[in-house]
């Protein structure tokens, strides 16, 4: 692993992530509570996962879906829609009242990482603006997002992360944080090949849903033994207590992974 850069967020903090989007009160806490409400709730995560691990500082973050995959082919057949400025603008002007970082998170149906990635330098500009892609919905030439799990290869991976690597020697900024969600064996190919630089840090992100057994299974078998960098785990508020008996993953029971997410995300 490289040696981290003035600046770096990883390994010497954890980030408590609140994802979705402000326009939909369906895609995640982001957009289903009013700011002031979903700003309290962050604040209870960040003061719960300080209690269980007072070691590592805490981060507040911001993943904001700014391209979401759509069941239909919409404009030029990608099967996404892009957001509008506005929507990045305002959770970057949330993340200001929260000494947050932000993420901005794509679901590229059948377009490229090399289509979506560049028209957002504007905002990766930023110290404090960051990278997440979700292979769940990257179709390549053919699928239909929501009907199949899409796939990123190394290669696709590789391009996010030497964008990102560009954007920090061109603007003289910290290191950059690529989140890449993970679910399935097939969601990422070729781990082996991710490349790693000081210049950025990869987080391999467990996005499942399920029962405790379930999740920590899936964290095993995709994440923690195809390892690229640090790793992340996500909480979903409705579905990992959508049956009966199912509960929600407290701090201390995600404390026991190994190795121990740095990047937690709450949808």
């Amino acid at each position: 692993m490289p040696k981290a850069l003035p600046g770096a967020i990883l390994p010497e903090k954890r980030i408590i992530a609140f994802y979705g989007n402000p326009l939909s009160k369906r895609m995640g806490i982001l957009g289903e509570l009013e700011p002031e409400q979903m700003f309290a709730q962050l604040d209870k995560e960040v003061a719960a996962w300080e209690k269980a691990d007072p070691s590592t500082p805490v981060q507040p973050a911001f993943h904001v879906i700014v391209v979401t995959a759509q069941g239909q082919p919409g404009k030029g057949d990608k099967y996404r829609l892009r957001m509008s400025d506005h929507v990045a603008e305002k959770v970057i002007g949330w993340a200001e009242q929260k000494d947050a970082i932000v993420f901005l998170d794509l679901q590229i149906g059948r377009s490229t990482l090399q289509e979506e990635i560049p028209r957002l330098e504007p905002f990766l500009k930023l110290p404090n603006v960051h990278l997440g892609i979700d292979a769940e919905f990257a179709m390549k030439s053919n699928g239909v997002p929501g009907r199949r799990v899409g796939s990123y290869d190394a290669a696709d991976i590789n391009y996010a992360t030497s964008f990102l690597a560009s954007m920090v020697d061109k603007y003289q900024i910290p290191p950059k944080l690529l989140i890449v969600h993970r679910f399935t064996q097939r969601m990422i190919t070729n781990y082996k090949n991710i490349k790693l630089d000081p210049r950025y840090q990869i987080v391999m992100h467990m996005d499942g849903w399920g029962n405790q057994t379930l999740k920590k299974d899936t964290y095993r078998a995709y994440i923690q033994k195809e390892p690229v960098q640090y790793t992340g785990f996500k909480i979903f508020y409705k579905n990992d207590k959508r049956k009966p008996g199912w509960r929600i993953m407290a701090p201390e029971d995600v404390l026991k992974l190994n190795p121990k997410p740095l990047y937690i995300q709450y949808q």
